[in-house]
C-alpha cells in the first residue's frame, strides 16, 4: 500500500517510453508530475528527432506487453483497433536461430506487433490524460538543483526553446534522457563520482525498409532470422499498423553491413538461412528507401555500486542501461524498471535512490547478460570471455538445434528471451535431456505442426 498518498512533486527529464512509464507510476505517489522533453512532440503517430531508432523494427517482448497492459488497461485492444496485431509469439511468428527454425505451435506467450512510433504515441496520450501529469515539450534539461549540503537533489534546470532558463523544484528528479544522457555529468557537477560503466560495441549495422502488407501475403505475423558467428547476418520482418511490413536487415562485424541500394538489399535478404524473407520482399511493394543505422555501443551504468548517492535523483531505462537493440529488450526492461519504481515508492520514499538502483540492477542483470553473452560470440566484439560465457554460448547453440526438434524447447527459449521465465529454466531436467539427446542425433528433423494462421485471421481474433 502506498505511504506517500500523492504528495509533493516529481520531474521526469525525457518523454520517450522510459520517461512516460516512469511518469505513469509516479502519478500514483506524487501530487504533481512534470515531464520535460526537448523535442516538439508530434500530435499524430510520427517519427521524431529524439527517437531516431523508431524508423527501424522494434520488438515488444511478452513481459513488456504484460506490464503495459497492467499500467494502461485496454492497451492491446486499443492498438489492435489502430492496426497493430496481437500474436502468439511462437505460433504466429517464424523464428530461426543459428539456422534452426523453432516449430510453430501455440505457446501462450502473448505479443503485439506494433511500431515504436505508434506505441509511444499511444502511451504518451494515456499519460497526458492523467490529471496530475503535465508533459512539456521543446524543453531541454540543463542540470540538477541541490540543497546547501549537497545531499539532496531538489529540482532541475530547464531551458525552453527560445526562452530563458527556468528552475523547477521537485522532491524527485528522474533522468530518462536516453542513450546520450548527461546524468553522470550532472552528478559530477554536484561533487559526486560518476558511476562505473560497462561497455560493449556490438559492431552491428541495421538497414531498414517498409513494405506494403497485403492480406494473404504470408502465413506469419513476424519473422526473426538471427545472425550467428558462422553466418553473421540476420533479418526481421514485423507486421505493423498501416498495413505495413517493417523490415530490418543487419550484419555483425566488418564488411557485413547490408547494402542500402534496393537490389543489394534484396540480394542480402537472400543470404539468410530462411528463404521466406527474400520471397516476401521480392513480391511486396516498397514504401520508401532503405535507411541505415550503425548501432551504438551498449552501455550499463553501475549506479548501484556508488558509495555515495544524493537523495531525490534516479535514472531509468537507457539512462541506466542501453542495450544492443537487436535483441528487442529495451522497452520491456524500461517497463520492468517502472514496476520496480512503483514497488519502491509504495514501501517508502526513504533512501529511494539506493533501494531503486539496487532493485533495478537485478532487473537489468538478466537481459544484459543475455545480450552481451550473445554479442561475445563474434570475434569482432571486444570483451572478456569467461569460462561461464563460453559454456553458456555453447549450450545455447545446442539448445537452438534441439528446439528445431522439440517445440517445448523452443517454447522455453522464447519464454526466457521474452523475460517471462528466469534463465535457469533453460536448464530444467526435461530441457537439458532434450538438448543432450538432440546433440547425439545427426539426421535432419522432420517437424510437424498445425498450419499457422494467416495474418488476416490473426487480426480477426
Amino acid at each position: 500500500m502506498s505511504t506517500t498518498n500523492e504528495t509533493g512533486s516529481a520531474i521526469v527529464l525525457g518523454g520517450s517510453i522510459g520517461g512516460l512509464l516512469a511518469a505513469r507510476v509516479l502519478s500514483e505517489s506524487y501530487a504533481k508530475v512534470t515531464v520535460f522533453d526537448r523535442d516538439e512532440l508530434p500530435a499524430e503517430v510520427a517519427d521524431r528527432k529524439g527517437v531516431p531508432q523508431s524508423e527501424h523494427a522494434h520488438g515488444l517482448l511478452a513481459r513488456g506487453l504484460q506490464i503495459l497492459e497492467e499500467l494502461f488497461p485496454g492497451l492491446t485492444a486499443d492498438l489492435t483497433a489502430q492496426g497493430a496485431l496481437p500474436v502468439d509469439v511462437q505460433r504466429d511468428c517464424r523464428w530461426v536461430n543459428d539456422g534452426h527454425p523453432i516449430p510453430r505451435v501455440a505457446s501462450g506467450l502473448e505479443g503485439l506487433c506494433v511500431s515504436r512510433r505508434a506505441l509511444e504515441s499511444y502511451v504518451r496520450g494515456r499519460v497526458r490524460a492523467l490529471p496530475n501529469v503535465e508533459v512539456r515539450e521543446r524543453c531541454e534539461a540543463l542540470g540538477l538543483l541541490c540543497d546547501a549540503d549537497g545531499d539532496t537533489v531538489t529540482g532541475a534546470r530547464i531551458l525552453p526553446r527560445g526562452g530563458q532558463e527556468e528552475r523547477h523544484a521537485a522532491d524527485l528528479v528522474v533522468d530518462a534522457t536516453g542513450r546520450g544522457n548527461r546524468g553522470p555529468t550532472w552528478l559530477a557537477e554536484l561533487g559526486y563520482q560518476p558511476p562505473v560503466e560497462d561497455r560493449v560495441d556490438p559492431h552491428t549495422v541495421y538497414v531498414s525498409r517498409d513494405y506494403r502488407r497485403t492480406p494473404g501475403d504470408s502465413d506469419f505475423a513476424a519473422l526473426v532470422s538471427s545472425p550467428s558467428p558462422a553466418a553473421p547476418y540476420g533479418g526481421v520482418a514485423i507486421s505493423a499498423e498501416g498495413d505495413r511490413w517493417m523490415v530490418t536487415l543487419l550484419g555483425v562485424g566488418p564488411d557485413q553491413a547490408p547494402p542500402t541500394d534496393p537490389e543489394g538489399y534484396l540480394a542480402f535478404a537472400g543470404r539468410l538461412p530462411t528463404p521466406e524473407l527474400r520471397a516476401l520482399l521480392s513480391r511486396a511493394e516498397p514504401l520508401g528507401p532503405p535507411k541505415r543505422m550503425r548501432l551504438p555501443t551498449s552501455v550499463r551504468r553501475r549506479y548501484e555500486r556508488l558509495a555515495r548517492l544524493p537523495e531525490g535523483f534516479i535514472a531509468v531505462a537507457d539512462a541506466i542501461c542501453s542495450f544492443n537493440p537487436a535483441y528487442g529488450q529495451g522497452m520491456t526492461v524500461a517497463a520492468a524498471e517502472a514496476m520496480v519504481l512503483r514497488d519502491c515508492l509504495r514501501l517508502s520514499r526513504r533512501e529511494l535512490p539506493r533501494r531503486f538502483f539496487a532493485a533495478a540492477a537485478k532487473v537489468v542483470d538478466v537481459p544484459w547478460d543475455m545480450a552481451v553473452g550473445a554479442d561475445l560470440r563474434y570475434p569482432a566484439v571486444v570483451g572478456p570471455r569467461s569460462r561461464r560465457t563460453r559454456f553458456l554460448n555453447g549450450y545455447v547453440s545446442r539448445l537452438h538445434a534441439a528446439a528445431a526438434r522439440h517445440p517445448v524447447v523452443g517454447r522455453r527459449f522464447l519464454s526466457v528471451a521474452n523475460l517471462m521465465t528466469p534463465p535457469p529454466g533453460l536448464f530444467a531436467p526435461g530441457i537439458v535431456a532434450r538438448v543432450l539427446w538432440s546433440g547425439r542425433r545427426r539426421t535432419t528433423p522432420q517437424v510437424t505442426h498445425r498450419e499457422p494462421a494467416r495474418v488476416e485471421e490473426l487480426a480477426a481474433r
